[in-house]
């Protein structure tokens, strides 16, 4: 369990010059790094990012081999963000602008919070969301070590933008498997023809994080259901969230980035008959349905935030899993559960027979 609202001493908020800030992050200071709540912009800047605000949230974790790639790769977006923040969650070595590499003229773009004490890759996505706030209206997560196809923010806010303000939105796409130099591709994500639903969200994600890009009010209610709130994954949450909220859900079949496989991914593609293997392995020895466990709890606790409809979906597969063979197989088949391959929902079949879901 984490706090969204850490102690002062336990947060540090670090802009790109070296200059430290030991209050809370909605109190940056006055030359640049973004405020966030009342940061004032140049008219050049503001003309420059024409009502497209948008912050980049950058989870880190001892990633200096490959950070200085994926900077210079979001910086180089047809449409750049007005921000980055990068949450380093407790790292061995001390992350300073030295050490990124990046031109003296994107500095004023760059925020370091370092923490005191490792929350884990979620929570420190989840957390560092929490802080950033006005003026932005877009907001991404990124990971340490992908590299972003040039129009990837652009295609999002594209997307994003043909719905409405209050109404949120989350924008998430395929990805390129690359080896450990992000030269040689080695693949593509699986792809997903099926809807994006709460029902659909209950059992799989389909989303990686590193592609997520959603608008304030996704946004306002990420941070609000995440509150002290125990989840498997940030990515599979906003998924959960977003889409049981009536919210929208868009999934583009092309890749936006090149995602880099190494010794040190704290998760992996999920492609391939390996992958099949271990997702079944872990199933027969329950894991799906410890994770199903956390996120079921994390829903019924922000259940007055989804729709009617989807709280029935949500009753339904609670009770199906309390219940016995016969009464859980037609709960199962009510709740409109659904996987996105005939693969994936053969192994849901077998979960709900051996009552593993």
């Amino acid at each position: 369990m984490f706090s969204t609202t850490p102690p002062a001493t336990q947060v540090l908020w670090r802009d790109a010059n070296g200059d430290d800030y030991h209050t809370a992050p909605k109190q940056f200071d006055q030359r640049g790094v973004a405020n966030a709540s009342g940061h004032q912009r140049s008219g050049a800047d503001q003309r420059e990012i024409g009502g497209r605000q948008l912050a980049v949230i950058l989870g880190y974790y001892n990633g200096e081999s490959y950070l200085w790639e994926q900077l210079h790769s979001i910086f180089n977006q047809t449409h750049p963000p007005s921000h980055i923040f990068i949450s380093d969650d407790a790292s061995d070595t001390e992350l300073c602008s030295e050490l990124l590499g990046y031109h003296r003229h994107c500095s004023e773009k760059v925020s370091i919070w370092v923490r005191a004490a490792n929350i884990g890759f979620a929570n420190n996505f989840l957390n560092a969301l929490s802080y950033v706030d006005e003026p932005f209206r877009y907001f991404a997560f990124s990971d340490q070590d992908d590299v972003w196809h040039s129009d990837k923010l652009e295609k999002a806010l594209d997307s994003l933008e043909q719905h409405p303000e209050d109404k949120p939105a989350l924008y998430c796409a395929r990805t390129l498997v690359t080896d450990e130099t992000c030269n040689v591709i080695k693949g593509v994500s699986p792809l997903f023809s099926k809807p994006p639903s709460f029902t659909n969200a209950l059992v799989q994600s389909i989303g990686s994080g590193n592609t997520m890009v959603f608008n304030k009010a996704a946004r306002d209610l990420i941070v609000e259901s995440s509150s002290n709130t125990e989840v498997v994954s940030h990515d599979w949450w906003c998924y959960q969230i977003i889409s049981g909220a009536g919210g929208i859900v868009v999934y583009d079949q092309e890749p936006c980035l090149r995602y880099r496989q190494h010794a040190n991914n704290l998760i992996g593609a999920s492609k391939g008959w390996k992958a099949r293997f271990i997702r079944i392995l872990g199933l027969l020895q329950g894991r799906f349905r410890s994770w199903n466990d956390i996120n079921l709890s994390a829903l019924v606790k922000h259940r007055s935030l989804l729709t009617q409809e989807n709280q029935n979906y949500l009753d339904n597969i609670i009770m199906a899993r309390r219940s016995n063979f016969i009464k859980r197989f037609f709960l199962f088949c009510r709740s409109g559960i659904y996987r996105q391959t005939l693969f994936g929902n053969l192994g849901l079949l077998l979960g709900v027979i051996i009552n593993k879901v």
